[in-house]
């Protein structure tokens, strides 16, 4: 199940990146063909790679929640929830030490 997940994670963080890729690609190619100044150009590239890095941490938070969406699902417990358990658990063990 947890290559499943990171199998998913890579392949958002891929898709995204791929996006950044092809975004400065296009901002190269509007670049010819309008005829930009260098300026212009880089300017244009600069706010399609800002776009694209806005997109890509919206896709990483998107795929956490459903990662842990398919772990609620499937009972798996959170840290949060197993470190709780581990200093119950601990807890236990001392009174059962100490009677």
């Amino acid at each position: 199940m947890i290559e499943i997940i990171e199998k998913t994670l890579l392949t958002a963080l891929g898709a995204a990146s791929m996006s950044q890729k092809k975004a400065e690609e296009l901002g190269q190619d509007l670049k010819q063909r309008l005829n930009l100044s260098e300026e212009e150009g880089k300017a244009l590239v600069d706010k399609l790679k800002k776009n694209a890095c806005d997109k890509q941490g919206e896709l990483e938070q998107q795929a956490k929640d459903e990662v842990k969406k398919a772990c609620e699902r499937i009972g798996m417990v959170s840290r949060e929830e197993f470190a709780t358990l581990c200093e119950r658990v601990s807890q236990l063990e001392q009174q059962q030490s100490a009677d």
